[in-house]
């Protein structure tokens, strides 16, 4: 049975057994603090099981993409050297909200792993909760009585709360679970030893293939658990395991899910693949499961960075890169050559890979270009490193370089490690981590957010926008809680019906007020700061006051008011971004697609995938069409609850790594000009925009461009600084007719007079250079060939006329040892060149030499053991400078 076959079989069994069947929800996770990426198939579904969202069927099933590399559930280290641990994998599961529980969770379970897929029921385990005190949680004696008659009692392992009580985070839905485990062994293994005893011992071919969550219980901040409104199933099944069990291998990798990628690793490196535990072996599956994650990453939106997600997925692609660097001697760019495989592959599942084939082949080559680059500046760096370590008779590199080659140069601690074992050397893993953890612990404390817990008020069954019609609105309090960040304390607040607009998709959250009354009292008046969106709630962001808990809880109404002004000029921005894609690719080309946005009252800033910078030409003639579209005033066509498949016949335009409902929003300006799914707000009619005006282009990432303008206000607002500007320049050049012209004239005659500067300057150190001729002195070594010998301090313009100076001398005298001083600007510049006989003889170094010098200057500096540079911060030791260069000279 091929993978297809056996997600297909999956599918149809649920939908057969009435279940809606969804799509996979992108693997960055948006709208939730608690989450970097979709870590699990229930992720996606977090809201429903909270009892904040209603879910689009009580029964559904789907294969979502999954990412595991950070924070709780993090298998990267694990990933090549094992048989089954992966970075992203597909995780297939059924729910089941507030419908059926344990009961048809399990049969259908057994059913389906028995009778659809054959799997031997004598290979088959399973585990049940055996409780847990601390929690005040039972053993689980319905899911034991449920599997005893099917499975045998012998069959059943009895797992603890680190095995069998599943959660997501510190805080969320969670609750008792039952796993399947599958024993892959030879018949000679198994007869040596039960497969029993070897259920969750990590064994590789006795491995956990089904979770079946039972979800009753939500994680409070505090630690405590409380009873979910309705009782859920959430049940996770890993698709690689499950080809693994049903194709009869003993690796994932063996199996048609990596197969076919392998092939072509082998193919682009000529080195066979064997299965084994060698390096080559682990390089192969670490680019074969990294490939896959960086791919899909990268289609559903996310970009390598330096930054959050982006950092993640530009660190997976590194360890790829390097892996086949060290064992496979991959040069040149490969990873980028795996990138059509997959998409074939994965065409009829996760077609948005193949949609942006092109693209995503393209930024993971410059990413590996990139990088191949700089894993050459760091062996560079290294071998200088272990030159000097050698030099100085020591065996073990430093913790804090090691650190400082990972986060300067990302340049890998192990990697560091295996080229210190080739030199005979060790690293200093200890100092390493140290330093590691001091970064960590600063990143913490950065971005620390600690919330409490919800106190709810009021009971609701949705929470209502309704901003697109009208800016205020009466609403009851459902929820507040506070939090702690670097702003201070803040105080969340959710409400019933909002005309507030939360963060999303670009566009910033509504600032404005909510009134408090009770009864018909007004007995306080909040401001909001801010509104985001986590998961389905709109979150009200509002600074914590005096008696605010009382207010809350007190408030029988509150009357929610917008800033009009600020959200005015922020649904033209918004509108604008509309017209300014539909230029570009009019422009540019269909290939541009929308990778990010930022839509305020102050600007916008667009992100799109293009692979040049855009020309002044380019930009003039998109602005050119964004203002004309402006002045014809189109009317704003809004639709609402358009069923999915309806819109993109409309020809809508969606953006990838967005998670689309059943029924979406259809913004269009003009039907044969822009067209777009949108939940942001927009004005009525273009004409509203008043003008569009470029203040910015550049590049944000591998094939990704960032234009920047203004509108409205704002655009009027550039237009008069950029005339007043002009104005300015009139007349200070006396009114010429031409102020082009003019300032170039200026220009040519600066040019000319800089050029006279110069050669004054250096007729200047010619002058100076015959003078120090003069004062160069002979030194013996001992009676036999000596040196000559210069310490001066001098007058020279700039650090570069220094340097010129002390090359000069030495093409004029043979084997110069020189220090020179100079005051620049009231710095103090320090330059030491020695001479051959002086480096190999007695082992100085310039470099070493100018730092030594630099203490007496309160400064530093460096360079090559025959020429070396150093600035400081206090002038008046530049004298003690010079005598200690001419002592060490002597």
């Amino acid at each position: 049975m091929t993978s297809h076959e056996i997600r297909r079989h999956f599918l149809d069994f649920f939908q057969s057994k009435q279940h809606l069947i969804v799509a996979s929800a992108p693997l960055v996770a948006k709208n939730d603090p608690t989450l970097m990426f979709n870590n699990s198939g229930m992720a996606q579904f977090k809201d429903f099981f909270l009892g904040n969202g209603t879910p689009p069927s009580k029964r559904v099933a789907d294969t979502q993409k999954c990412l595991r590399v950070s924070g709780k559930h993090n298998d990267l280290e694990d990933v090549g050297f094992d048989t089954y641990h992966h970075t992203m994998f597909e995780m297939l599961g059924n729910w089941s909200f507030g419908d059926y529980f344990k009961k048809e969770a399990i049969t259908w379970a057994w059913e389906l792993l028995t009778e659809v897929y054959k799997l031997p029921k004598d290979r088959l385990y399973v585990s049940v909760f055996q409780g847990d005190a601390k929690d005040n949680v039972p053993f689980d004696q319905e899911a034991f009585d449920l599997w005893k008659p099917i499975v045998g009692e012998d069959r059943i392992i009895y797992g603890n709360k680190k095995d069998n009580f599943w959660e997501m985070g510190d805080t969320g839905p969670c609750g008792p679970c039952s796993e399947i485990h599958v024993d892959l062994r030879t018949p000679e293994e198994i007869a040596e030893k039960s497969g029993k005893e070897l259920v969750n011992a990590d064994h590789p071919q006795v491995v956990e293939i089904w979770n079946l969550v039972f979800m009753q219980f939500n994680r409070k901040a505090d630690g405590s658990l409380e009873p979910l409104p309705a009782r859920h199933v959430d049940t996770g099944m890993g698709f690689e395991r499950l080809c693994m069990a049903i194709q009869n291998k003993r690796s994932n990798y063996d199996t048609d899910v990596f197969t076919g990628t392998i092939n072509v690793i082998e193919e682009i490196s000529g080195i066979a693949y064997t299965a084994g535990t060698g390096m080559t072996d682990v390089a192969m599956r670490v680019i074969a499961d990294h490939i896959r994650a960086v791919s899909f990453a990268i289609a559903d939106g996310l970009v390598p960075s330096n930054a959050k997600a982006g950092y993640v997925i530009r660190r997976i692609l590194r360890r790829a890169i390097r892996y086949g660097y060290s064992y496979l001697n991959l040069t040149e760019p490969f990873m980028t050559k795996l990138v059509p495989t997959l998409a074939t592959q994965f065409a009829d599942v996760f077609p948005e890979l193949t949609a942006q084939r092109d693209f995503v082949a393209t930024v993971i080559r410059e990413e590996e270009i990139s990088f191949l680059r700089t894993l050459g500046t760091g062996l560079g760096r290294l071998d200088q490193i272990i030159g000097q370590l050698t030099t100085e008779g020591k065996t073990e590199i430093p913790g804090e370089t090691v650190f400082e080659l990972n986060d300067t140069f990302g340049f890998p601690a192990d990697l560091t490690a295996l080229i210190a074992r080739e030199k005979r050397l060790t690293i200093d893993e200890a100092g390493f981590s140290k330093a590691l953890q001091e970064q960590k612990a600063r990143s913490r404390k950065d971005a620390s957010s600690l919330a409490g817990d919800w106190i709810d008020v009021n009971e609701t069954d949705r929470v209502e926008f309704v901003g697109y019609d009208q800016p205020e609105a009466y609403a009851q309090i459902v929820k507040y809680r506070k939090i702690q960040n670097k702003q201070g304390t803040q105080v969340q607040v959710v409400l019933d019906k909002t005309p507030f607009y939360a963060e999303s998709g670009g566009q910033i959250g509504d600032t404005g007020t909510l009134e408090l009354f009770a009864g018909s009292d007004q007995i306080g008046t909040l401001t909001v700061l801010d509104t985001k969106k986590e998961n389905d709630l709109t979150i009200h962001i509002v600074q914590d006051v005096m008696g605010i808990d009382e207010l809350l809880t007190e408030a029988d109404s509150v009357y929610a008011v917008i800033n009009t002004t600020r959200r005015g000029l922020t649904s033209s921005n918004h509108s604008a971004t509309h017209l300014l894609h539909a230029a570009l690719r009019d422009v540019l080309g269909t290939h541009v697609g929308q990778k990010g946005s930022y839509v305020g009252p102050d600007a916008l800033r667009f992100d799109f995938s293009h692979f040049s910078k855009v020309t002044d030409e380019q930009l003039a003639e998109v602005e050119r069409i964004v203002n004309e579209k402006i002045r014809e005033d189109i009317k704003l066509d809004e639709k609402r609850n358009v069923p999915i498949g309806q819109a993109k016949e409309l020809g809508a335009t969606a953006l990838f790594g967005e998670k689309y409902g059943d029924f979406v929003r259809v913004i269009t300006f003009d039907p044969n000009y822009s067209v777009e799914l949108c939940g942001g707000t927009h004005v009525p009619a273009t004409g509203h925009i008043g003008l569009f005006k470029f203040t910015g282009e550049g590049s944000v990432s591998t094939g990704i461009r960032r234009v920047e303008a203004k509108t409205s206000k704002g655009a009027e607002a550039l237009v008069n600084e950029q005339m007043a500007v002009v104005s300015e320049l009139k007349e200070l050049l006396k009114a010429p007719k031409d102020v082009v012209k003019a300032v170039q004239s200026l220009l040519d005659e600066r040019t000319a007079l800089q050029k006279q500067v110069e050669a004054l300057q250096n007729e200047k150190v010619q002058q100076l250079k015959n003078q120090l001729l003069g004062k160069i002195e002979a030194v013996n070594h001992n009676g036999g060939p000596g040196h000559s010998r210069l310490v001066e301090r001098v007058e020279v313009p700039n650090a570069d006329a220094l340097k010129q100076l002390a090359y000069d001398l030495k093409a004029k005298v043979d084997n110069l040892a020189l220090v020179l001083g100079a005051d620049i600007n009231g710095k103090p510049q320090l330059a030491v060149m020695l001479p051959d006989s002086l480096i190999q003889d007695k082992k100085l170094n310039a470099g070493q030499v100018v730092k030594e010098l630099a203490k007496n200057i309160k400064g530093g500096g460096g360079g090559q053991p025959f020429f070396a540079t150093a600035g400081g911060t206090d002038l008046s030791g530049l004298d003690a400078a010079l005598a200690q260069g001419k002592e060490l000279l002597g």
